[in-house]
């Protein structure tokens, strides 16, 4: 037994130290074994060329956010497994659009969200026509559609051909701005949204693949989290703009108050001065 054991421990060794990068013998090596090697742009390069695109600074309250955005996109799209297709691009284009929608300089919002798309090498009017091809086909229409869609695979809808994909594909590769796409899409067709029902139906769509669902659900709750901050600090914004407007108004009041009151204290004494003037002209024509 000792024999055997020390034979497999033994060979299992030489295996390991034979091990040459896309040469084993698995699927996933025979697919994407002829990348190895190949150069891949660090996260560093990355930011480097989305900052030199975007020619301006950020926010100090949004820098954070969108050096995270920046990273964690790229890190996505230089996975060999990564596939762009129409709900990714909807999923990107919303979720920038939501972020930013308070951005102080619009311009520069627009900016940002073109400087991340040239910084991970897309074009940004073929990612703003796969979403608008994506929100076209869903107008109007219902969970149940949706849902036939994706369980069916079949068809010219865009639904319906990123479901194919996913499930033709053994090695599809799920990422952040696919769920949220799902999320929007879920919103059209009149899913309650709230993180427990739109979670439940993402659920349901990516089961419908045969795909994981935990980290899709995942991706969701965390959409409707930031979403209610968010909503929260547009909500204390707004409050904070009424007060302040509220604070001008009042001190324009209050300077015009006191400055009718002026106006009537000088027309008071220019009133008094003219009649002690006549009086004195009266006394000097009676002498």
């Amino acid at each position: 037994m000792n024999g055997l054991y020390d034979d497999n421990l033994e060979s299992a060794l030489e295996r390991e130290l034979d091990y040459k990068p896309g040469q084993a013998k698995g699927d996933l090596a025979k697919r994407f074994g002829h990348l190895v090697g190949a150069e891949v742009r660090t996260v560093g390069e990355a930011f480097s060329d989305f900052t030199k695109i975007l020619g301006c600074s950020i926010n100090a309250l949004y820098k954070n956010m969108v050096t995270d955005i920046v990273g964690s996109t790229h890190l996505t799209v230089v996975d060999a497994r990564f596939k762009r297709n129409p709900l990714w691009s909807l999923g990107l284009l919303n979720t920038m659009d939501f972020l930013l929608k308070n951005y102080p300089e619009r311009d520069i919002a627009e900016r940002i969200v073109s400087a991340l798309i040239q910084s991970i090498g897309m074009d940004e009017a073929e990612i703003r026509a796969e979403a608008k091809l994506v929100m076209d086909y869903i107008e109007g229409k219902t969970v149940e559609d949706i849902s036939n869609d994706i369980t069916s695979a079949e068809g010219s809808s865009p639904i319906a051909a990123f479901s194919a994909e996913a499930k033709s594909d053994q090695f599809w590769m799920y990422s952040r701005f696919i769920g949220l796409g799902l999320v929007k899409v879920s919103e059209v067709v009149g899913v309650e949204q709230t993180a427990d029902s739109a979670g439940q139906q993402i659920e349901k769509w990516m089961s419908a693949m045969d795909k994981p669902t935990y980290t899709a659900m995942a991706d969701s709750d965390q959409w409707f989290r930031t979403k209610a901050k968010l909503d929260m600090m547009e909500t204390l914004m707004k409050e904070i703009e009424i007060r302040e407007k509220k604070r001008m108004a009042d001190r324009l009041e209050e300077k015009a108050e006191m400055a009718l009151k002026k106006a009537e204290t000088e027309a008071k004494m220019q009133k008094e001065l003219e009649e002690k003037e006549k009086e004195r002209t009266e006394s000097l024509q009676g002498a």
